[in-house]
């Protein structure tokens, strides 16, 4: 048995080094036969000894071929000398006339034709010179035929290292371009990712837990009439974790773990999609049961039908077609599991996430402040930190922050830190982590005048000023003069974390966003373009609040807003002209009475804002404690508190 296996095993007896043979061969030919047949017979001489036999009357005839080379013939008596006897002919091919005795090549024509002649004249000689032009038939033959054995011995070598790879193989195999990118990992593959290193998350944890689970232990479920799930579809903003997710479950599950992004199935041909699809799930069904994750489904899952004017997009759609089949159609194997994630959820086709092929949608949503704390616990394993480093501190000071966002706020800490020198990571190396992060870099050496600075320090007092005389907005933390990022001030709260919003807290948070342009009227009686991204947010929030949530008594209890993505209207505006512009006049009235709100507070509290305005311009940061000095406690906080 062992010697059929090796039997089995043998390359064929042909390989290129055949092909190479060949090419080397018609090289070979090519000079062989560049002189002609009975070349090899003809000796060789020199100008000079030639003009010596010439002289000698040895020489009874002289070609000159193509004014560069020259064929001797000598005479009979010359040939029976005894140092012509080893330049006789003897050919092995047939000739009609008789070979010369020497060749050779001379340089300039004239300086060799006068040499001959007078040689032939001073002697008296007989000596017949002929001129003649030869064409090498069989070297061109073969120069023209050698391109063509190279292409040809090049193609056999691109197809044999194509196909060499097998299944696989290096991507951009011809030969396997309809294969399966997937990169399969299982029991023997080194996974170090498992549920552990997976912080917060815990209903998506539960629910991914539950389906590892059930391909180790199938008769727990099977023995009271439940089904494994086909499919589980990771839907979640960026950075929240849908990925190490699966990375977790394929650390975790003692089955074969095939993953791939859903650019793998894109190709240039046609066609190539739907076939890798099919290799995909037969490789899976071969090593049933097995897990399947697809991250970023959406690259092949867009909904089929919409935008598709040109029909450039019918292969996604026959890849899509395809997956459809495989997850839930005749001969579908059910110990296939397929796991996906996207942040595009609202784009993805409604036949893709039915029951039956995506049984489960698991959300994956930003943290909150206990999740926070146990993903920082996560990323600081590795880190040198301080004795007294408070992570419950941190979590509430990242509001907002994903997964990635926190990883990122720990290595910056880390980088920061070493840049300063110390031995460990403590407290404010999070803070400047985190305003990196947020605002951008400091740039302490921008170049900015004393009135621009003034005009900024007032700015930023206006919206510290207004944030702090509001009861729903957010509670200031620090403000800086100091130019970061895109930004020549900036102002960081600490918003509260709020399921619902209502109307009030919104309109006191775009009232605080006003209170930079505010300070300016009020303080300088002039406005400026420093109030750009606060008038953007304000915008955005007053349109929200007309057209998607409904908190217009104008509008009324509307909204326009399409959560599928997949409007039915269209290009069109899903209202009349009339209704557009009572939204215009309702956005604009918002704005306004709000901006006017500002500026009777600021107006109310002006040595206030001026003292915090000088005191920001020594400083160039203010902090909490600050405003305390200035305007005393909130009074709300007080009611808080109770």
């Amino acid at each position: 048995m062992a010697n059929d296996k090796k039997n089995t095993n043998k390359k064929p007896k042909f390989n290129l080094y055949w092909i190479y043979g060949i090419a080397i061969l018609g090289i070979l030919a090519v000079q062989l036969f560049a002189g002609g047949f009975g070349s090899e017979a003809t000796a060789t001489t020199t100008p000079q000894q030639f003009l010596e036999f010439l002289k000698e009357g040895d020489v009874s005839k002289i070609e000159i071929i193509n004014k560069r080379e020259a064929k001797v013939y000598l005479t009979d008596e010359a040939q029976n000398k005894e140092i012509h006897k080893k330049t006789v002919p003897n050919s092995i091919f047939p000739t009609v006339s008789p070979l010369p005795n020497y060749s050779f090549e001379f340089g300039d024509l004239q300086n060799f034709e006068k040499g001959i002649n007078e040689t032939i004249k001073n002697n008296n000689l007989s000596t017949e010179v002929k001129y003649k032009t030869e064409e090498n038939l069989w070297g061109n033959f073969l120069i023209s035929l050698l391109p063509f054995v190279l292409i040809i011995a090049v193609w056999i070598f691109i197809m044999r290292r194509m196909s060499s790879g097998g299944a696989g193989g290096a991507g951009g195999q011809i030969f396997n371009i309809g294969k399966s990118k997937a990169k399969l990992f299982d029991e023997k593959t080194d996974v170090k990712t498992s549920f552990k290193d997976v912080a917060g998350l815990e209903g998506a944890k539960e629910e991914v837990q539950e389906i590892v689970d059930f391909l180790k232990n199938p008769e727990k479920y099977t023995s009271l009439g439940g089904k494994i799930p086909k499919g589980a579809l990771l839907v979640g903003p960026p950075g929240t974790g849908k990925t190490l997710l699966a990375k977790a479950v394929a650390g975790e599950a003692k089955v074969p773990f095939f993953s791939l992004s859903g650019s793998d199935f894109v190709e240039m041909f046609v066609g190539v999609g739907a076939s890798r699809v099919r290799d995909l799930f037969k490789q899976a069904k071969e090593k049933s049961p097995s897990i399947i994750f697809i991250d970023e489904i959406d690259a092949i899952g867009r909904a089929r039908g919409k935008s598709n004017f040109s029909g450039s997009n019918d292969e996604r759609e026959n890849t899509l077609n395809q997956l459809l089949t495989e997850m839930d159609g005749f001969g579908t194997n059910t110990n296939v599991i397929v796991l996906a994630a996207t942040n595009r959820a609202d784009v993805l086709d409604k036949a893709l996430m039915r029951a039956g092929r995506f049984d489960r949608q698991i959300f994956v949503d930003l943290p909150d402040v206990r999740e926070r704390k146990e993903i920082f616990e996560v990323h600081l394993r590795p880190i040198k930190q301080s004795e007294k480093l408070d992570i419950d501190f941190l979590a509430k000071q990242t509001p907002g922050f994903s997964g990635a966002d926190i990883a990122n706020v720990c290595n910056e800490a880390a980088l920061i830190a070493a840049r300063n020198g110390k031995k460990a990571v403590d407290k404010q190396d999070f803070l400047d982590a985190v305003d990196r992060i947020v605002g951008g870099l400091e740039k302490k050496n921008k170049i900015i005048t004393p009135e621009e600075k003034r005009a900024v320090a007032y700015h930023e007092a206006g919206h510290a000023t207004i944030s702090w005389m509001l009861e729903h907005a957010a509670p200031l933390v620090k403000v800086t003069i100091v130019p970061r990022g895109q930004s020549l001030g900036a102002a960081w709260y600490l918003p509260e974390e709020r399921l619902i919003v209502r109307p009030e807290q919104m309109l006191d948070e775009m009232c605080a966003a006003l209170g930079g342009r505010a300070a300016e009227k009020v303080i300088f009686d002039k406005i400026s373009t420093g109030a750009l991204s606060d008038l953007e947010k304000v915008t955005k929030q007053a349109r929200a609040m007309v057209t998607i949530y409904g908190l217009s008594d104008k509008v009324g209890n509307l909204t326009y807003y399409d959560s599928s993505g997949q409007s039915e209207y269209g290009f069109t505006k899903p209202y009349s002209e009339q209704t557009a512009e009572l939204i215009d006049k309702e956005i604009s009235d918002i704005i306004e009475e709000q901006y006017a709100r500002a500026i009777k507070i600021l107006e109310e509290n002006k040595d206030k804002l001026t003292e915090l305005a000088e005191v920001l311009l020594d400083k160039e940061v203010i902090f909490k404690d600050n405003l305390e000095k200035i305007f005393g406690k909130r009074p709300f906080d007080k009611v808080e508190e109770a």
